[in-house]
């Protein structure tokens, strides 16, 4: 099951020296090639007992240069972050053979910034935010669908209100890495790291 990678190739000069610039350019890309979820990247967390998680959040904005997505505060993740705000993040892209690398520092944005994204959900997300208790054991599935129904009701023609359990994290990146697959597996890695106020670019062995 391997795959040859010719598609692309990432070069010194075609990094440049921003390393959020490049990423947006991928990521724009990546949206252009109509890449299932482009959003879609893994979020590594480790618990106060040194144990590693990881699952699929979607990215919401780069905003002030950070990368941010929204979750359940009490969920399996918001109880990791409680503890150790030390993250890592991985976007991968199959069609244009390209994977970013992102470690970095979590932090919560302003409830204010969250009820303004929380707004512009939609409803049914919205009422899901109200009706689950992420990451805790449920009976079953008609226990959840019986209490959305019941939500559904008791808001219907009313504005939700945002979970005070629920908002935004904004990852602050101090190291990025960006992954160009090419043939022989001779793959392209450059890869950034935060010194002060700018970044130092190299370019790793594959």
């Amino acid at each position: 099951m391997r795959n040859s990678y010719e598609r692309s190739v990432l070069s010194e000069q075609t990094a440049g020296s921003d390393p959020l610039a490049l990423f947006s350019i991928w990521f724009s890309e990546a949206k252009e090639e109509n890449e299932l979820e482009p959003n879609a990247m893994s979020l590594a967390t480790v618990n106060q007992d040194g144990q590693p998680s990881v699952r699929i959040v979607l990215l919401k904005g780069l905003i002030r240069n950070e990368f941010q997505f929204f979750t359940n505060y009490n969920s399996h993740k918001g109880n990791d972050l409680l503890v150790n705000p030390k993250v890592a993040l991985t976007f991968f892209w199959p069609k244009l053979e390209r994977q970013i690398r992102i470690e970095g520092t979590v932090s919560k944005i302003s409830r204010e910034e969250s009820e303004a994204y929380f707004k512009i959900r939609p409803r049914e997300s919205q009422i899901g935010a109200l009706t689950s208790n992420q990451s805790s054991v449920v009976s079953s599935r008609e226990e959840l669908e019986s209490k959305f129904q019941s939500l559904s009701k008791e808001w219907e023609g009313k504005e939700i209100p945002m979970p005070e359990y629920w908002g935004g994290y904004s990852v602050c990146p101090n190291k990025i890495e960006f992954w160009q697959g090419r043939v022989g597996r001779l793959h392209d890695r450059i890869v950034f790291e935060r010194r002060n106020s700018s970044w130092e670019r190299t370019r790793l062995s594959p």
